[in-house]
């Protein structure tokens, strides 16, 4: 079983009931177990036009599914969700990504792990410095609670 970091967040309608949501399908799914889950936080959108705070949380999953085949469900559960695909940084019900993936280092068209802007991300490495705070990332070699300290807060408050 591979363990896998998912962030995930919601700037549209419901933003809690939209996480609790993912998280109820993502456990309802035989090949995924939920082994950790972050607060939530509330963050100021990145980027894209005016629109609402996000609310953003981090899991820790187990899998044996491989990479590509976990996200296209995870962008299943998006797309149950109501999620519609847009420019980047739009607004959006549900966002489910793939921060790390066990130790794998992988940059394909659709996929790239670790995520390629985790390290720069405070609500990201809020959440999994919660959960896992020695995580280490593969390719930069700094544990989560390493990167949270070096990158700017832009957190708006944790709920």
């Amino acid at each position: 079983m591979a363990t896998v970091f998912l962030s995930m967040g919601s700037n549209v309608g419901d933003r809690r009931g939209n996480l609790t949501e993912a998280v109820r399908r993502l456990n309802s799914d035989t090949d995924i177990q939920i082994v950790k889950e972050s607060g939530f936080y509330v963050t100021k959108p990145i980027g894209g036009p005016p629109q609402e705070d996000y609310l953003n949380g981090v899991l820790e999953v187990k899998t044996s599914i491989f990479p590509s085949p976990f996200l296209e469900k995870l962008k299943t559960i998006e797309e149950n969700m109501g999620r519609v695909r847009r420019e980047r940084n739009y607004p959006r019900i549900i966002d489910i990504d793939i921060l790390l993936f066990d130790e794998v280092v992988l940059e394909t068209e659709k996929l790239t792990i670790p995520h390629r802007r985790m390290h720069e991300r405070y609500f990201v490495l809020k959440g999994l410095a919660e959960i896992a705070p020695n995580i280490t990332h593969p390719t930069i070699g700094k544990t989560a609670t390493e990167l949270l300290l070096n990158v700017g807060a832009g957190l708006a408050s944790a709920r």
